[in-house]
């Protein structure tokens, strides 16, 4: 650390394996399963399970390339190094890992949202939505707190956590299905797949169910025997999600009909707990929801600020203390949680899972990309799979713009205003004078040392 106290520290080996699946299953199994569940069979139909599947097959592909990357080049700086060690010093390298922070801080208030929207089913609803919000802002404040102690009470606590959430999602799904009169889909109801571009849409909306697993990326430098552990947790976190997201997209699909599915869409678990397990069933799918979204805030408020803390390091991103004291690695954390209580404030689910899928889509992309034009050779990649991955990613992309361009063109809007100016400001800054200023200093530093 230097003089003024100011740059970021990063506990090695303070994380292990199975803490590290827990981070990374902490903010897959949250959101994902619970309010996602809903949006997808609104999209696509009672067809949803399948395109849980779908999404399974794209991340398999596009995981390829995060593992070759992590076994390469562990970092704390996660997704923000590696896009640095594709593109160099460079806009791409800035603009896409600035996608990525907040394609992560959306997925934060998505989970915020989440857990109120389930909380207020003790409670009979929440209408105006308020209530919705001020508990998901509650829960991001706590987070917060839990995030200022060591890395080691963070794991333990999200490790219990997700230990609790993983055992009562896989409860809630084997009742579910046992009680169910039948599994199969009743494939002769899909008005709502108008063409494949829904189905497509859908497939990117399960895509954002299994993005947590990037989370992983930002502990590298945290991790015991990093080259060897993080590429092996992102494939047992994905593949544990595979499980769990099937087994309860089948057990909710056969318990509540499309039109419910849909209706309850931002509580769609705890409405098919109803008819299999009653009013006790409601009342533990509730507690697991809430479990499972403070779970992965947790997660993710912790990988997201050390994500952030890297590029500030970098040079890339513009960084200012307004006064507060301690590290850089502190400072980023409050800038996340007050990005992530204004998202929780003022949009609604279904438009910050939009912003979140168009956000990770394009930066999922320039990994790919990274891969196949720079890196291939380095981390002893096979080219024709991040090919693959850019294609379903391009699909999933174009099926799921098409989808909001008709239903919800605004938010679509917002998403490409918000990369233009992230695009714009990011020129500007790694032009700027202050910039330059500041690789001098640092370079002037490290010669002292």
């Amino acid at each position: 650390m230097d003089k003024d106290g100011r740059t970021t520290h990063y506990d090695k080996d303070s994380l292990t394996l199975s803490g590290t699946v827990m981070l990374g299953t902490g903010v897959m199994i949250g959101a994902g399963i619970f309010a996602l569940t809903g949006q997808m069979a609104e999209m696509v139909g009672v067809l949803f399970p399948l395109a849980f599947l779908a999404a399974a097959v794209v991340v398999s592909f596009s995981a390829y390339s995060y593992v070759k990357i992590s076994n390469a080049y562990p970092s704390a700086g996660g997704i923000g190094m590696y896009l640095h060690k594709a593109y160099g010093d460079s806009l791409p390298t800035a603009f896409n890992a600035l996608l990525m922070y907040f394609s992560m801080v959306i997925a934060q208030s998505f989970l915020a949202r989440t857990f109120g929207s389930y909380t207020m089913q003790l409670f009979g609803g929440d209408e105006s939505g308020r209530t919705v919000a001020m508990l998901g802002v509650g829960l991001i404040i706590f987070a917060f707190i839990v995030n200022l102690l060591s890395n080691r009470f963070i794991q333990k606590v999200a490790g219990f956590i997700g230990v609790l959430k993983i055992g009562g999602i896989l409860v809630f799904g084997i009742i579910g299905v046992w009680v169910a009169d039948s599994l199969a889909l009743d494939f002769g109801h899909t008005d709502n797949v108008e063409t494949s571009g829904n189905f497509l849409g859908a497939t990117a909306l399960g895509i954002l169910a299994f993005k947590g697993f990037t989370t992983i990326t930002n502990s590298g430098s945290e991790v015991i025997d990093p080259k060897r552990n993080v590429g092996r947790a992102i494939v047992i976190s994905i593949v544990a999600c595979v499980v769990i997201y099937t087994l309860v997209g089948f057990s909710v699909a056969s318990n509540l009909s499309l039109s419910e599915i849909i209706d309850t869409r931002d509580y769609s678990l705890a409405a098919a707990a109803r008819p299999a397990l009653g009013e006790y069933g409601v009342w533990f799918t509730v507690a697991i929801a809430m479990t499972a979204t403070a779970g992965g805030i947790l997660a993710s408020i912790f990988a997201v600020s050390r994500m952030l803390a890297m590029l500030t390091e970098m040079k890339l991103v513009p960084h200012r203390h307004f006064g507060m004291p301690g590290s850089i690695q502190k400072h980023t954390l409050v800038y996340t949680v007050v990005l992530g209580i204004f998202l929780t404030a003022f949009f609604d689910l279904s438009r910050i899972a939009a912003l979140g899928i168009v956000f990770y889509l394009v930066m999922d992309i320039a990994i790919h990309w990274g891969v196949i034009r720079y890196l291939a050779d380095d981390i002893k990649a096979k080219r024709w799979v991040p090919i693959v991955a850019i294609i379903f990613d391009f699909l999933a992309l174009i099926g799921f713009v098409w989808v909001k361009l008709n239903a919800d063109p605004w938010v679509i809007g917002i998403a490409l205003i918000a990369m233009l100016l992230i695009a714009v400001g990011e020129r500007w800054f790694l032009h700027s004078n202050r910039r330059q200023r500041l690789l001098h200093e640092d370079g002037k530093h490290q010669r002292q040392h």
